[in-house]
């Protein structure tokens, strides 16, 4: 699990290079001004990547994915069989553009 984290690691940094790390009710985030961007964990028998958003937009995005188990704003992976890096990258520009926007 540690190496697929790491996998998902280096794939949030390069797809968000000015995000820092953080770390959010106990978990690892990134954070983009000093908004929580994306997360992620581990359980017993999965990783998960935390989308830290439940807007309509992400739901959609997330009803999207074949194979994987979602909800809440995550999706859940096993170690052996890592998120893509274009779904990875997908999710994580659509984070910044949420954290961006003005209000």
């Amino acid at each position: 699990m540690r190496a697929a984290l790491t996998h998902l690691r280096a794939q949030i940094r390069a797809a968000a290079p000015r995000a820092m790390d953080a770390l959010s009710y106990g978990v690892p985030v990134f954070k983009l001004d000093g908004k929580p961007l994306v997360g992620f964990g581990a359980a017993s028998r999965h990783c998960t990547f935390y989308l830290m958003s439940t807007s309509p937009a992400m739901r959609a995005r997330l009803a999207e994915l074949n194979g994987y188990e979602t909800g809440g704003g995550s999706i859940q992976f096993r170690a052996d069989k890592p998120l893509p890096a274009a779904l990875v990258t997908g999710f994580v520009k659509a984070r910044i553009a949420e954290v961006e926007a003005p209000r």
